[in-house]
């Protein structure tokens, strides 16, 4: 899905043009692949204005991130969450997709970064359904990777690292070479981890379960529907989940702050209950998106008006 050109980009404390956000040949981050990032929404309520969802919780995880990874964060907290709303205010969006990166400027090259900044840029720009409209109805086909997973002790699987995601680029590219929407990844030890850039439910017996946060990231839209689902009454579960207990679900979907809730019908081309969504995924995903829009006062809290 191609970003579609904004007008502004905040870019190390100041609102500069869109093509004058620019960084410098020998960027460390652009060799060794060590920075930051989130990915976060904002969304439009029925009344037109927009709101930013869990935004506190997103910049919390960046600066998470960055401590994980021995890097010195140059603003507060604070600061970069009024970044991303005065980004959003200087493109007029009141709705889309925002990405703050956190990244080693120019300076020493080789593998120990000694004086290179720390540069910080937030980008937004409109963004539809990470894996299509009809992906969200209908369901998606997903297929189980080759690549495994990140190990926590190889790869520091709670930072949303900028070159971790080489693991997950080769993965998408192998299943949808086959002609698959999404790769289902294995960690280590053969056990469901999570996709490309999503965690993953499934429905068993009635149950919701989730793999556990050992080496999956701890998704924040992960988070929202453990307590959305618990607020329904529906069991949750995290614990480790085998590759044919997928084959067996009743349900399975992924979530994501791209991929918001989005159904799995089919794994490894066999039909996940009834090859449709079903319905304790509609149910959850109806409640997600009445919260993301401010229809249902409960989730009020997660909003941040723009």
């Amino acid at each position: 899905m191609s970003v579609e050109k904004t007008e502004r980009v905040w870019h190390n404390g100041r609102l500069v043009d869109w093509g004058d956000a620019n960084v410098h040949i020998l960027t460390h981050t652009l060799h060794y692949g060590l920075g930051v990032f989130e990915g976060i929404r904002c969304y439009r309520s029925d009344d037109g204005a927009g709101n930013v969802f869990r935004l506190r919780e997103h910049v919390e995880r960046l600066f998470d991130s960055a401590r994980i990874v021995e890097i010195a964060m140059p603003y507060a907290r604070d600061a970069i969450e009024t970044a991303i709303l005065d980004t959003l205010r200087a493109n007029r969006m009141s709705e889309g997709y925002i990405r703050p990166l956190v990244y080693l400027g120019a300076g020493a090259m080789g593998l120990l970064p000694k004086d290179n900044p720390t540069q910080v840029a937030i980008v937004v720009w409109p963004w539809g359904a990470y894996l299509g409209e009809e992906g969200l109805e209908r369901g998606i086909r997903a297929k189980v990777s080759s690549y495994a997973r990140h190990h926590p002790n190889v790869s520091l699987t709670k930072s949303k690292t900028c070159g971790d995601y080489v693991n997950s680029i080769l993965a998408k590219r192998e299943v949808t070479r086959l002609g698959y929407d999404e790769a289902i990844m294995l960690d280590t030890n053969g056990l469901v981890a999570e996709c490309s850039g999503e965690n993953i439910f499934i429905v068993r017996r009635g149950r919701l379960l989730t793999p556990p946060l050992v080496s999956v990231l701890e998704g924040i839209t992960r988070d929202s529907v453990i307590r959305i689902a618990r607020d329904k009454g529906i069991e949750v579960a995290e614990q480790s989940i085998t590759r044919d207990e997928v084959y067996c679900a009743e349900e399975m979907f992924l979530t994501g702050t791209a991929a918001e809730i989005t159904p799995v019908r089919e794994v490894d081309d066999r039909k996940i209950g009834a090859g449709s969504r079903g319905p304790i995924t509609k149910t959850i995903q109806a409640t997600f998106f009445e919260a993301v829009k401010g229809r249902d006062r409960k989730y009020e809290a997660w909003l941040t008006p723009v």
